[in-house]
Order: structure tokens, then C-alpha cells, then sequence
């Protein structure tokens, strides 16, 4: 069964009426609008009455629409082309905290080419002050750009107010109408407003295409070049087919306005009613009255929004906040507004549309109260009677493995707080970068102990406990140690997952610590309301045998013992698009033992080892080098990468983890210019499990690689080299010299 569809805000499906609009334009009606031949002049026929329709909706004549690919356009040629066309007359531009990101991300970009940007506060309702416009203006001012309702929180502007003041003052308006349009009236002369941008996708019509209202006489700098398609102001030939699809739309959307706001006004109230009489403690974001009739915003204090959506996975909605490991990502739309930590945390935003039914609000107000209920902190255990088989752990947290880690900018900073250790017998702790200490018992013998724990990274309960003591041991193998035992280490969720489930987690730990030749002997549990699991591990190892991370040497080789790309992977496999053989594959990766490297490495002079993990390959190169004092190169196309890997990486399928591992290497990291983006995210990946980095000098390389690769290790390689002393640079080549 599909999910509820309450994510309107976001986007709409595409009316039917719109659709069969459409069909003609795929194949029959072809030709090019600038083509003066049958063909062409019937596509410039359509093309000439979607401007009507979309003219007609918002009081326009048809010559002030001009038809873009969307509301971001349509945002950029608004904002920018006022700016640079009137630079000489004033560089101040007038917008408010709460615009989208469409308009907030264009004045970031001309506040960096010579332009000031007054940025208006909102009240605890999200409204702007028009007395606040009307002081924010001076005399090089050029452009107020105000929403006319927002995304979020749905609380509409006084658009007509701050309209009168810009004309009384000469100051172009622009208003992006993206949210409003077909939901409540927009009539560009009411509103005063010179410039109004407009997104098809928010109103049931096709992506990638939109419209921009340029009251005649106003100048805009022209933003894409080429011949003099649309009026000479946007080049490029007009996309027919959406053109269409959006003319529709705005015809339908004016024809059933009232119809409509009527219909979403008692879908959006049923919903707001249903929470309160399901007597849920929550609170309205956005103005009580002045608000879309679509939209609610409301936050459930002292609860997660993302782990809500992860337990209402029969829901789409979206949420108003998100954790990291170490930083709260609060809307800028609610931070605006004030709201507090503990509420803006838990903040939803559920919108409804034209096709919303009342037996949908109905069932989502059970799924929501059964959410909040089962999240809460309780006293009372109820056991959980999900059937074991249809668990996928992925979806009970808002992480994933290794890339939850903090981020090592805030790690680096904490760390240096502390006081040195002054035990002599302390030979490793906290003065290095390594994930494992090592305490001398005497001449013959260490101790090195390491823990590690994370969020499922993996569905299937039995694969994460196996993954997560992997990724345990690889510490003590990095360090040259034999592992002796293990405790666990668990957050339980019991109030959401079944007990079978734990069960399922240990015995995949212990079997995989078995593999290890060692045992689980005890361990800590905690109730969590995410599932969180991994292992104390400690080993022996010589204390002249000891190896870390910062004791590389000049001309030594680089080598890595597995493939690039599981953070990647694992986000996709959460996200659903996966296929079954790659999500077998990364489990395989992930689970395998780094046992064999480290036998192996018993027979070479390896000077330098770490495991890596959380901070991509890069960062922990970047500890080695920092640590030992060396700049490095590496090799790209040396390095293993899982190949489905830069599928989802162009796709923008990223854990928030890798990229704050790729600036936290920006200031040591030097790339070659054949260096693409992708790479760079590859390269700074945050890896669960993943494999060894070894430093051993460069004689003894190809014979390391041999001999692992006969023990089936098959993706070890030489990925690069320790060049000159030095800060701890590392350039990044496509390929060896």
C-alpha cells in the first residue's frame, strides 16, 4: 500500500485534466514555436494560450508572463536582473529571514559582488512588520522581495502593505508566489508587486517549468542568452509540452479556486482537530488565521521530527529539524521565528491538496498519535508485536553507521581541552589520532582496548550486529593486536522493536567474533528510542610491535585493503534505491574481517596502520600524515571504488557525514585539477567497516599485494606515497606519475 500523501507543500502530481492537455504535445504537435511553418505556428499557438491562462489567473496582461524553468528561475531573473539593472541607481535590497533558499541564496551571491542585503525579522507567528520595510528603506534602495506565503509554516504576508510603501518609495516588489498560487488569490495589482514568480510543480502542473510576471515598464538585466525567444527577456527554446501542462493548470486552478480553498481549509482543520482530540501536546507554527488553508506546522516537544517520520513510514511528510551527531540543523524558517530547541526539534509539516480525502486525515491521525505515543518517554513496557521479518532497521534512525560520527573539526577541538596523560605506561591515548589505547602490563605485554557503536547501517538485524563487531575488531587489527574478548555495547529501542530483534543483533556479533576466535562475555544495555549497537574489544600486543597511525616514513607506500563507497551505498540502501545484489555486496564488504590483513601485515616492516572509517579515506590519511609529520600523494584511479558507488554520489545520494569529512580535509588536501566533485566525495566518504591503511616502505609493496590478493583480499592496491617531511598535506592525482 502507498503512503498518505500529505507532503503537498513540496510538491503536486500532476491533475489528470493537465496530463491529457499534454498528450498532443508529445508527438503530434512538435514543431518549434519560432518556426513560421504549420507545425511551428501550432506549437506558438499553445504557447500563446498557457500566457493567457496564466495571465488570466494572477490579473495580468499576457505580454507581462514570461515562462521559465521554475520557481528558482523565475526567483534568480527576478532578483538578479533588478540588481544589475539598476546598480547604478542603488545597491540595497530589501528581503525577510523566511524566504526560501531560491531567494535567500541569490542575495548571499550579490552581497559578494558589491550589493547590501537587509535581512527583515519575523514574529513568533512568522509575519513581517511592514513599520520594519518601511525603516529597512533608504535611499539607495532597489528591490524589496518579500514571499507571499511560506513554504513551512504557511503564514501569508501583508503583500498590499508593503506593495503601497514600495511604490510610494519607487522601490520594485517581487514576490515569490510559488506556495500561494491556487490556494488562496493572487492578483499581482492588489498586491502591488512588480515582479511575481511562479513554480508549476506546486500547482499540479509539470516539473521543470514555471513563469515569471514582469509588470510592463520594469527592466530586468537578461540572465540567459542567445536568440530573442520570449519577448527577447529569457533565450531558449520554450518547452512546449510543460508550457502546456502549466497553462492548464492555472485554468483549472482559477476555475476551482473556491472549490479548492474550501476543500483544503477542511482537510487541513480535520487534521488539526483529529491531534487534539487524539489529546496530543503539540504546538501550531505559523500565524493561527493567516496561513495557507493547506498547511500545518505543528511541534511535538521533546521528539525528534525525523525519528516521527521514521516510525510514520505510512505518512510522507516533512520535518522542521534535523540531528547530527553533533549539531541540531533547525529550519531557517523556525529559527526566524524563535520557536524553542525542544519544540523546533519536533517539528512536522503536513499539507494537504486537492486530491486529500477525509478518510486519509483519518487514518493519519492514528498513524501520528501511534507514533507520538510509542516515542515517549514511558514507564510502562508494552511489548512490541512487529513481525520480526518486515523489520528494516534503517528506518528507526535518522543515521547511518560510521557517517554518525562527530564531526572531526568538533572532536579535535573537544580532545584538545583535556589534560595530557602523564602515565608512563599510557603508550598510546589521547595524544594521538588513533582509535584504539594500548596500556603496557610490561616489557612483554600491552593491553589495547577500543569500543566503537553505531546506528544500523544495514536492514536485516542479524547482518548489523555482524557488521557492527567487524568494524569493532578492525581497531585491534589496525594496531597490530590479537583480540581476547568482547562486551556489547546496546540502545534498544524496545518501545518500537520487538525483542526477537536484539536477539538477532547479538547472535550476528557473536558469530562474527567467533570468526575472530574470541568471545561476547558481558556487556551495558540502555532503553534508546534509536537502535544503537557495537562492542568493547580487548587484545595484546607487544609493546615493541605496537602499531599507530602517526610513525609513517618518507618514501613508504600506501596501501588500502577494500573498496571506497559504502557511506554512499548504505544512505541509498535506507532511501530504497538499491538493488538486492548491491546491498549483498556492501554487507559482504562490511562484514568481512580485517583479520587477514593484519596476519599478513605480521611479515613486512610496516611502520604505520589505521582503519578506515568514519572519516573517509582522507581523513584518517590526513591523521597519518598530520601524525607523522609527511605530506603524501595518493592515485585515484589506484583506489577501489564500489562502482554504484558514483551512481548515487552524481545522484546526490550523500550522508551529511561525508561531506563534513570533505571540509574538514579542505585546508590539507591539494587537488589535481582533473580532480571532479564526485571524486572528492568518494575520497572523503565516511566508510563503516571499511578497510586497513598500511604505510610500509615502497620495496616491500607489490609483495604485500600479492600475497593478500591470494588470500582473496582482491581489492588491495597501492593507492599512493609518503613524499617529504612537511605539515601533512595530500595531493590528490588522478594517477601516478
Amino acid at each position: 500500500m502507498k503512503p498518505i500523501y500529505l507532503d503537498y507543500n513540496a510538491t503536486t502530481p500532476i491533475d489528470p485534466e493537465v496530463a491529457e492537455a499534454m498528450k498532443p504535445y508529445l508527438n503530434e504537435f512538435f514543431g518549434n514555436p519560432s518556426s513560421t511553418h504549420w507545425f511551428g505556428i501550432q506549437t506558438r499557438k499553445a504557447v500563446e494560450k498557457a500566457r493567457r491562462q496564466v495571465a488570466e489567473l494572477i490579473n495580468c496582461e499576457a505580454d507581462e508572463i514570461i515562462f521559465t524553468s521554475g520557481g528558482t528561475e523565475s526567483n534568480n531573473y527576478a532578483i538578479k536582473g533588478t540588481a544589475f539593472a539598476l546598480h547604478e541607481r542603488g545597491n540595497h535590497i530589501i528581503t525577510s529571514g523566511i524566504e526560501h533558499p531560491a531567494v535567500i541564496e541569490v542575495c548571499l551571491f550579490l552581497e559578494k559582488h558589491g550589493f547590501e542585503i537587509t535581512y527583515l525579522p519575523v514574529d513568533e507567528f512568522g509575519l513581517v512588520d511592514v513599520s520594519e520595510v518601511q525603516k529597512a528603506i533608504r535611499k539607495n534602495t532597489i528591490l524589496i522581495s518579500v514571499m507571499h506565503a511560506n513554504n513551512e509554516v504557511g503564514t501569508i504576508q501583508p503583500l498590499a502593505e508593503i506593495g503601497k510603501i514600495a511604490a510610494e518609495n519607487n522601490i520594485i516588489l517581487h514576490s515569490d508566489a510559488a506556495q500561494s498560487l491556487g490556494k488562496i488569490p493572487v492578483d499581482v495589482k492588489e498586491m502591488g508587486v512588480k515582479l511575481l514568480s511562479i513554480a508549476g510543480h506546486k500547482l499540479y502542473a509539470p516539473k521543470g517549468i514555471g513563469a515569471l510576471f514582469i509588470k510592463r515598464g520594469t527592466v530586468l538585466a537578461k540572465q540567459i542568452h542567445g536568440a530573442n525567444h520570449e519577448q527577447n527577456l529569457r533565450a531558449g527554446t520554450e518547452n512546449v509540452l510543460e508550457i502546456v501542462g502549466l497553462g492548464k493548470a492555472c485554468e483549472i486552478a482559477k476555475r476551482d479556486l473556491q472549490k479548492n480553498m474550501k476543500h483544503l481549509k477542511e482537510m487541513r482543520d480535520r487534521l488539526e482537530t483529529g491531534l487534539k482530540e487524539a489529546n496530543l501536546d503539540f504546538k501550531l507554527n505559523g500565524h493561527p488565521t493567516k496561513r495557507l488553508p493547506n498547511t500545518i506546522n505543528v511541534s511535538f516537544p521533546n521528539l525528534e521530527a525525523n525519528l516521527l517520520i521514521t516510525e510514520m513510514e505510512d505518512l510522507a511528510v516533512s520535518a522542521g529539524a534535523a540531528c547530527h551527531s553533533d549539531s541540531i540543523d533547525v529550519s531557517p524558517v523556525l529559527s526566524a521565528m524563535h520557536i524553542p530547541i525542544d519544540y523546533a526539534m519536533g517539528a512536522i509539516r503536513f499539507s494537504v491538496g486537492k486530491f486529500t480525502t477525509t478518510e486519509q486525515i483519518d487514518k493519519a491521525v492514528k498513524i501520528v498519535s501511534k507514533a507520538v505515543e510509542k516515542l515517549k518517554p514511558s514507564d510502562d513496557f508494552k511489548p512490541v508485536y512487529i513481525p520480526t521479518s518486515e523489520v528494516k532497521l534503517t528506518h528507526f534512525t535518522a543515521g547511518l553507521g560510521c557517517a554518525c560520527k562527530l564531526r572531526p573539526q568538533a572532536l579535535e577541538k573537544v580532545l584538545s581541552a583535556l589534560k595530557p596523560i602523564f602515565d608512563a605506561n599510557v603508550l598510546v591515548g589521547t595524544n594521538t589520532a588513533d582509535d584504539a589505547a594500548v596500556y603496557r602490563l610490561n616489557d612483554e605485554t600491552a593491553l589495547v582496548q577500543t569500543v566503537d557503536f553505531f546506528t544500523p547501517i544495514v536492514d536485516d538485524p542479524y547482518q548489523f550486529g555482524a557488521v557492527a563487531a567487524a568494524n569493532s575488531l578492525s581497531d585491534i587489527y589496525a594496531m597490530g593486536a590479537k583480540p581476547l574478548f568482547a562486551l556489547n555495547i546496546v540502545g534498544f529501542p524496545s518501545n518500537r522493536l520487538p525483542m526477537e530483534v536484539l536477539k538477532n543483533i547479538l547472535k550476528g556479533a557473536q558469530d562474527k567474533t567467533a570468526e575472530a576466535g574470541i568471545s561476547i562475555i558481558g556487556g551495558h544495555t540502555i532503553d534508546d528510542n534509536e537502535p544503537k549497537f557495537g562492542l568493547v574489544i580487548l587484545g595484546t600486543v607487544h609493546p615493541q610491535k605496537i602499531l599507530t597511525n602517526s610513525n609513517a616514513e618518507k618514501d613508504d607506500a600506501i596501501i588500502l585493503t577494500k573498496p571506497l563507497g559504502l557511506g554512499i551505498i548504505s544512505t541509498a540502501v535506507k532511501r530504497g534505491l538499491t538493488e538486492k545484489s548491491t546491498e549483498e555486496n556492501i554487507f559482504r564488504i562490511m562484514s568481512e574481517l580485517n583479520r587477514i590483513p593484519a596476519k599478513v601485515m605480521e611479515n613486512f616492516q610496516v611502520h604505520a596502520c589505521t582503519d578506515v572509517t568514519g572519516f573517509g579515506l582522507l581523513g584518517h590519511l590526513m591523521e597519518m600524515t598530520r601524525g607523522s609529520r609527511l605530506n603524501a600523494e595518493i592515485y585515484l584511479r589506484e583506489i577501489s571504488i564500489i562502482p554504484e558507488a558514483l551512481e548515487f554520489a552524481s545522484a546526490n545520494i550523500i550522508p551529511g557525514g561525508t561531506l563534513n569529512n570533505l571540509e574538514y580535509v579542505s585546508d590539507y588536501a591539494i587537488w589535481s585539477e582533473n580532480i571532479s566533485r564526485i571524486d572528492k566525495i568518494i575520497l572523503s566518504d565516511a566508510q563503516t567497516s571499511g578497510g586497513l591503511l598500511i604505510s610500509l616502505p615502497s620495496k616491500d609493496a607489490e609483495k604485500m599485494i600479492q600475497i593478500l590478493h591470494s588470500k582473496g583480499i582482491k581489492a588491495a592496491s597501492i593507492i599512493g606515497r609518503f613524499t617529504e617531511a612537511g605539515k601533512g598535506e595530500i595531493n590528490v592525482l588522478e594517477k601516478r606519475k
